[in-house]
């Protein structure tokens, strides 16, 4: 039986890779705010791989990347207060392994991040939420500077900026971040000029966070253990890289390592990042100039944390366990940015994503 939200609580969903007797698709839980405390979760929807879901700022709408050879995206409306989802339609992501979703700011447009084939597509959202035509697709054909390594192209997310002009691609197979020009009414997608920026060889851009003011842009490498800041042009959208700084404290073991998620507290005063194999979240600060500075590096509380989210107030963040099949909440000080341990724990089968419904205005 699913809970009845009290004024204290807030409903998340938790995408998962799903197994038979384990999990069968999209979870949803509340998150007390008070205490941090997670309600036991339910199925909310019932999909192959929900590996990345999104909602809509209107709070109507749930997109999920189905993750497999011939990955989809599937479009939900939230029911019963968002303890439902009803599946709207289903359509082809037009690539392999999708492991990103995300809208425009008109959310009339959905992109996806297909990582298998280095691809991404963009799809038309219909006024009842559902999935309408292909707007644009592009195949990333650039080979790696370390074959060895990274051997060829991998989109691993997808992101317009404030003012929907300009649409940045996380590419960790070429250490670059594309740049393409968005023309929000027919929904295509362009080269920028320039084109692209890079990163420090073999850091793996993963994910990238903007800043509301649209001057500064974050990517976490996920090789690299680091954070790469970019000075952001509000011309045309150019990335200049003006600081590197690693997401492991010196001497840290980092065989096995990896970084994962990376978000902007909603103060924009801190930045934090997961790193998977090391089990930790890393703090930083953010100064006026949008540089980084190391706060501390703490234990996630859970193996293997691929996906965290900040609740729109601000007090807490959650994170999953990919490998030990739990989510847990830690405490952010509103004062310091630092995190500690709430001691609530609840059980979910590979849980890899966590999205907050959108805070009421």
């Amino acid at each position: 039986m699913n809970p009845t939200p009290t004024s204290s609580e807030i409903l998340f969903y938790i995408g998962t890779y799903t197994q038979p007797g384990k999990s069968a698709g999209i979870h949803a839980a509340m998150l007390d705010i008070q205490t941090g405390k997670i309600s036991s979760p339910w199925l909310a929807a019932e999909v192959e791989n929900p590996t990345w879901v999104t909602l809509s700022q209107n709070g109507k709408f749930l997109y999920a990347s189905r993750e497999a050879r011939e990955s989809k995206m599937v479009g939900f409306r939230l029911e019963e207060n968002g303890r439902k989802l009803q599946t709207l339609n289903v359509v082809s992501t037009g690539g392999d392994t999708a492991c990103h979703l995300s809208m425009d700011k008109t959310e009339k447009i959905l992109f996806v991040a297909n990582y298998g084939n280095g691809s991404v597509e963009a799809v038309q959202v219909l006024e009842d939420g559902s999935l309408g035509e292909r707007t644009a697709f592009i195949k990333y054909e650039v080979p790696s500077a370390d074959p060895a390594k990274q051997r060829r192209s991998f989109a691993h997310g997808i992101y317009a900026d404030a003012e929907n002009k300009r649409v940045y691609v996380c590419d960790l197979g070429t250490d670059r971040v594309w740049i393409h020009r968005f023309d929000a009414k027919k929904g295509t997608l362009r080269p920028s000029d320039p084109p692209f920026a890079e990163i420090p060889a073999q850091s793996g851009p993963r994910h990238l966070v903007l800043h509301s003011k649209g001057r500064i842009a974050y990517t976490n490498g996920e090789m690299g253990l680091n954070v790469t800041v970019f000075k952001r042009s509000p011309i045309n959208g150019a990335l200049l890289p003006i600081q590197t700084i690693s997401t492991l404290p010196e001497g840290a073991e980092r065989k096995g390592a990896t970084t994962s998620g990376i978000a902007l507290h909603p103060s924009e005063k801190w930045l934090y990042v997961s790193n998977r194999g090391h089990d930790s979240i890393t703090v930083y600060s953010v100064a006026s100039d949008g540089k980084l500075t190391w706060i501390e590096n703490v234990p996630a509380q859970v193996r293997c944390p691929r996906g965290f989210g900040i609740d729109p107030s601000g007090q807490w963040l959650v994170v999953g366990g990919q490998l030990d099949d739990r989510i847990t909440t830690l405490k952010i000080n509103s004062d310091t940015g630092k995190l500690m341990p709430s001691g609530h724990t609840v059980g979910v089968f590979a849980p890899v994503c966590i999205a907050f419904t959108p805070a009421t205005k």
